[in-house]
């Protein structure tokens, strides 16, 4: 049962769960050092993508980048396992560029095992929770199907849609927590008996059709970059393996799924809990949007040795005999054999207002939670809270303080923060609107922004470190070179005239004239014979050239946000007593006295973003706290 059997059975940190959350916590705490056991049901699930073979996207890919850079696994493995790399959003600012691949499903699992077998300080146990230990409201431990203890003084939960999983495709059920595997159906229940307030929540995944059943021809191609961008700053090259292909719905298709929708387990109300409101179901869009004649459809090959195509687009829980004659009537699908049908399921969930910004339970000291059982979707966010969670988990035990990210930080810092404050009525999936300083927190500088935190906990390498730095510091030198050096008009009027701009009269600085539309800081190098051996270095290099062309563009909009987060940071520093009785504080609003007893914020600042908190409650506050 034991990857390698740990003395008395005694650990720092236990992590429950092989899923993204579970590896990141794992991998991390393992990493900093000490002795983890993570106990999950299968060993060769781990990291099994259970619903959209892909890593990374809108906003999602910033986390990748972010949990990369504080050296979390994610970037790495999606990297190992990727198919094909491609950088979304190129057509928009560099504030919402966002990396994606498509991995393969059975490799990505594959080198997931393969890295924390390699790990030191971790113990991998194939075995089922049955309960989780409490002893004076503190944990103590695991107890697993097999009649095994082990102890530890840290617990990191990483549940996924295990917990009292249930599975739906029309009228049919079937309990567990994915496709082929069982659910978990005694810890939520524990759990809750804690005084832990749980939910509802929802999700959903597509049909799998045969690769060799589409008629491509119908369809059209989706492929890469070239040359593909790798997510981890440890991976030297990526290269593009496999297609895409789109097609879409057709008025047919929406005709024919409409004749499910009186045995749909969602328009029927066998299923109770929420979906995610922007990854809704086919059977969802085509009842929301009626005035849509077709939607999107992406036909996604699921590996390099596997014959399974994802249909990307068309999550449904509809009777089989439904989604077989729908999709059949999609370009390139009309004699597709389904390998497997859509389903939905439905799962229990913690309510994250119960979580402190570490993301341990207010309820149970030492009970971490990370992942799908905080409300949120999606891999990335899971692996995001896996990490932070994995890196609190551990400076509890040794008692040495605690790490957080705030909103202004990192999209990391965003997600915690609108968990921990925003109600949880549907599955939380991250956007980059939802980020105030988004140009600030771009996927191209997360090394920057936040690698500092994983060489301080001993997860990245002093000579990575030191090597970020020098790159860091020699965009911020070559920025300072352009604003000091000018071009004179008989030097650059004829660049400038040939792209369009007016001609300038006096000398002006390389960095004005690389703020014009089109004009770039290459060519004005050139014409000004840039010898700096610093500069010429950042010009050479595709990635610090980008990263100086949007500092150089953006300059007075990021300088704006960073005077924007001066204001935040001092909220934030406007620190709440824990034990303050907000029902004694004169002129708050009822509900802004509930909401605040419930979630105890730990700064004024974080008070402002409860939902329910009023600007004018934040004012009494303040004064009060004055």
């Amino acid at each position: 049962m034991f990857h390698v059997k740990q003395r008395d059975n005694k650990f720092d940190v236990i992590v429950v769960g092989g899923g993204h959350a579970g590896i990141e916590a794992s991998f991390v705490a393992a990493n900093m050092g000490a002795t983890v056991a993570l106990v999950t049901m299968n060993l060769h699930t781990i990291g099994r993508p259970s619903c959209n073979p892909s890593i990374g996207g809108t906003a999602k890919g910033h986390l990748v980048k972010e949990i990369d850079a504080l050296g979390g696994a994610m970037g790495v493995l999606a990297d190992r396992g990727g198919l094909l790399f491609k950088m979304l959003n190129r057509s928009k600012g560099p504030a919402v560029w966002s990396p994606r691949t498509q991995i393969d499903k059975d490799l990505y699992p594959k080198y997931a095992l393969e890295l924390l077998l390699r790990q030191p300080n971790l113990t991998l146990i194939k075995d089922t929770v049955e309960e989780i230990i409490v002893e004076n409201n503190r944990i103590a431990g695991i107890k697993t199907k097999s009649n095994e203890y082990l102890k530890a003084k840290a617990v990191v939960l990483c549940a996924g849609t295990f917990l009292n999983g249930k599975m739906f495709t029309g009228l049919e059920v079937a309990y567990g927590g994915r496709y082929g595997e069982p659910a978990s159906e005694r810890v939520s229940d524990l759990l809750a008996a804690y005084g832990l307030e749980k939910g509802r929540l929802k999700t959903g995944t597509p049909p799998r059709v045969h690769a060799k059943s589409i008629n491509y021809g119908k369809t059209e191609l989706s492929g890469g970059d070239e040359p593909p961008e790798p997510f981890s700053y440890r991976t030297h090259k990526v290269k593009n393996r496999l297609m895409c292909f789109a097609t879409s719905t057709n008025e047919r298709t929406h005709e024919i799924l409409r004749t499910g929708f009186s045995r749909s387990p969602m328009f029927t109300g066998r299923i109770e809990g929420v979906g995610p409101r922007y990854c809704p179901s086919i059977e969802d869009k085509i009842d929301r949007f009626a005035e849509r004649l077709s939607h999107k459809i992406l036909l996604e090959p699921e590996g390099l040795r596997t014959e399974s195509v994802y249909v990307n687009g068309f999550s449904t829980s509809l009777p089989r005999d439904v989604q077989e004659k729908g999709l059949r009537t999609i370009h390139g699908l009309e004699k597709c054999e389904i390998l497997r049908y859509g389903y939905a399921i439905e799962y229990d969930f913690f309510y994250p207002y119960q979580l402190k910004y570490t993301l341990e339970t207010k309820a149970i000291d030492g009970l971490f939670f990370a992942g799908q059982i905080n409300g949120t979707s999606g891999y990335e966010e899971a692996a995001a809270q896996g990490l932070v969670a994995g890196i609190n988990a551990v400076l509890k035990v040794r008692q040495e303080g605690v790490f957080i990210l705030r909103r202004s930080e990192a999209y990391i810092g965003v997600l915690i923060d609108d968990l921990i404050n925003k109600n949880t009525e549907e599955p939380y999936r991250l956007f980059t609107s939802l980020a105030e300083y988004r140009l600030l927190l771009r996927q191209d500088n997360a090394a920057y922004r936040l690698m500092k935190y994983g060489f301080q906990f001993g997860i990245v390498s002093r000579e990575t470190f030191e090597r970020f730095q020098r790159q860091e510091n020699a965009v911020k030198y070559a920025f300072e070179y352009f604003k000091n050096n000018k071009l004179k008009p008989n030097e650059v009027n004829e660049y400038l005239i040939s792209n369009g701009e007016n001609p300038i009269n006096d000398a002006q600085s390389i960095f004005i004239l690389a703020k014009r539309e089109n004009t770039d800081i290459t060519r004005l190098a050139q014409i000004v014979n840039v010898e700096d051996a610093v500069v010429r270095k950042v010009l050479s290099s595709n990635k610090l050239l980008e990263q100086l062309r949007t500092e150089i563009k953006y300059d007075g909009y990021i300088e704006r946000q960073k005077r924007e987060i001066e204001y935040f940071v001092e909220n934030e520093n406007k620190y709440i007593p824990e034990n303050i009785d907000y029902f004694s504080i004169p002129s708050l609003s009822n509900e802004a006295k509930e909401k605040l007893s419930r979630i105890r914020p730990r700064s004024l600042g974080q008070a402002s973003r409860i939902a329910g908190v009023s600007a004018a409650d934040v004012s009494v506050l303040s004064i009060y706290l004055r």
